[in-house]
């Protein structure tokens, strides 16, 4: 699973029928060990997360299953809202 902040919502008004009724939000990895920036991407919200929340992302076939429908064409899918994450600054590498 991969840590995230919504940044945004994702509007679609034409897509592939099997989309109708998701609600998508652009999420930005965060990785409190790694200095950098990754990709910014889009997850289907099944949890009703909303800008500013820190959410659990699963990608791939795992995205398919937690919908149900693994005929779905979604690589990514918000399961989860953080409430909170403790990470020790200092670890050994």
């Amino acid at each position: 699973m991969i840590m995230a902040k919504v940044i945004g919502n994702v509007w679609a008004t034409r897509k592939d029928d099997a989309l109708n009724g998701l609600k998508f939000l652009a999420v930005k990895p965060m990785d409190y060990c790694k200095e950098g920036d990754a990709p910014t991407f889009i997850a289907a919200d099944i949890v009703g997360a909303g800008i500013g929340e820190t959410v659990l992302v699963t990608k791939g076939s795992s995205a398919r299953k937690v919908l149900g429908k693994d005929g779905i064409p979604i690589d990514a899918a918000i399961v989860g809202i953080i409430d909170m994450v403790e990470v020790e600054k200092a670890y050994p590498e």
